[in-house]
């Protein structure tokens, strides 16, 4: 208010009405936590709510892959190193790649499926073969976090799945990303992975900079009801990398966009940043006393038109439609407006061809051909049974209308009784203790009652943590 009051005077009437101004401002915003700093020099270039307590759902895995990357340049591990999917592993909820335990993945290949889909299955199996166990690599974690400076972070599991104590903050995800980039510089490719071909099957990386906005290089996504939208996100431009952390934003699209027009602004140049207070550097920032924001009920309400994920595909929210209070215009050095969505986003940045992934050992060649055209088929069988099993379920909702064809023309039911005899002897004479013709409906309802719908009701529960 004082630097307000500096620009336009001390007359009461211009001090009024920036007051008034000023009041427009909700003292009660949506939580959200904002930080761009400069990946270099870790000078802050704006901060909100940077030391804020919150849940880092998926950006985990930043972690997860630092860890991991560590021990492969320190020559503890190589990204060749064949390792297998363990039944903890498999049992974990989406998103994630949904092999059966026992299945084998390469460092390299597993690294890239959980970076780029997110693969909660794919960060326990990296978990328990450099850590031994989930519990045992998450120690690592938290000694690496401990290293590193991020004192306001604590790990239970290396994915981000909801669970007590897996706490950072917006400073030291910062701070992670930056240890990244400067200890992990031949790696770092893993951070900005535009997309994995997997089988038949091919997946955008969640980071919607990555492809659309000019110079965007890393790093990775997360969403769980408590959370809302996280992302950390990199960009280069002329020389000088930025990375911004947006914590708590509403929508998928939205947290993009939101990131973008913190880049955006961070590398403007309008000649009045002297006007900004200096905000210290990441390491600097002092930490808030708090416990998390708990964003479930807005993130998670029956209200959404769509189940939350991470791979959320919301229209833009009024958040990311280019604004911001006019006292955070002030507040942030006289900045212009932030550019809309539409200038940001929409562009068509090359990025080259997805990353072919694979299970199994490392291959190239014509044995990596071969091992592609393996997982494409098991894909293929799988779609098959899916759509077999799809092709079952309206059947056993069409029986009403079944029997009302039967009335019409007798000779079909009778002509599909005798193979069903023929098949099913035994059943054949339980059918004839139980003549009447309504009594087939029941012997559908095993399968029925087995409820294959009802074994994906941890997918839906999955979704809002994915």
């Amino acid at each position: 208010m004082q630097l307000i009051r500096s620009l336009l005077g001390e007359t009461p009437l211009k001090f009024i009405a920036v007051a008034a101004f000023a009041a427009l401002v909700p003292a009660g915003a949506r939580a959200e936590a904002l930080l761009v700093v400069e990946a270099d020099s870790g000078r802050v270039l704006q901060a909100e709510n940077a030391t804020m307590p919150w849940y880092p759902a998926s950006v985990t895995k930043i972690m997860t892959a630092y860890v991991v990357l560590k021990a492969v340049k320190e020559g503890r591990l190589s990204l060749e190193k064949t390792l297998t999917v363990s039944p903890v592993a498999a049992s974990q909820s989406p998103s994630k790649m949904g092999f059966k335990p026992g299945t084998h993945v390469t460092v390299e290949n597993a690294l890239a499926m959980m970076m780029v889909k997110s693969a909660n299955d794919m960060a326990v199996v990296l978990a328990e073969g450099v850590g031994g166990s989930v519990d045992g690599f998450s120690a690592m974690m938290n000694q690496a976090a401990q290293r590193l400076g991020m004192t306001q972070t604590s790990y239970v599991n290396p994915n981000g799945l909801p669970a007590d104590g897996q706490i950072t903050s917006a400073r030291d995800l910062a701070i992670l990303a930056r240890a990244v980039i400067r200890e992990l510089p031949e790696y770092e490719y893993f951070m900005h992975i535009p997309a994995i071909r997997f089988g038949r099957r091919t997946t955008a990386n969640f980071n919607r900079l990555i492809g659309h906005y000019p110079g965007a290089d890393g790093f990775k996504t997360g969403f769980i009801c408590a959370s809302g939208y996280n992302l950390v996100a990199s960009a280069t431009r002329n020389g000088k990398r930025l990375i911004a952390v947006v914590l708590g934003s509403t929508s998928g699209q939205a947290r993009a966009v939101r990131a973008a027009q913190l880049l955006e602004r961070g590398f403007g140049n309008t000649g009045l940043s002297w006007l900004r207070p200096s905000l210290g550097t990441v390491d600097s920032l002092a930490p808030i006393d708090a416990n998390p924001p708990n964003l479930r009920d807005e993130m998670c309400n029956g209200k959404r038109k769509r189940p939350a994920s991470d791979e959320d595909a919301d229209s833009l929210t009024l958040a990311a439609n280019g604004g911001e209070s006019g006292i955070s215009f002030f507040a942030a050095g006289l900045q212009p407006p932030m550019p809309k969505a539409s200038e940001l986003l929409l562009q068509d940045v090359p990025v080259g061809e997805p990353m072919v992934v694979y299970t199994g050992p490392k291959r190239t060649g014509a044995a990596l051909a071969a091992a592609v055209a393996t997982d494409s088929e098991k894909q293929t069988r799988k779609r098959g049974k899916r759509s077999r099993a799809a092709a079952k379920k309206p059947d056993g909702a069409a029986e009403p209308k079944a029997a009302a064809r039967a009335a019409a023309k007798p000779d079909k039911p009778a002509a599909a009784k005798p193979k069903q005899v023929a098949a099913k002897p035994d059943a054949a004479a339980k059918s004839a203790d139980k003549p009447s013709a309504a009594k087939p409906k029941p012997a559908a309802k095993p399968a029925s009652s087995a409820k294959p719908a009802s074994t994906a009701k941890p997918k839906g529960q999955g979704k809002p943590a994915g």
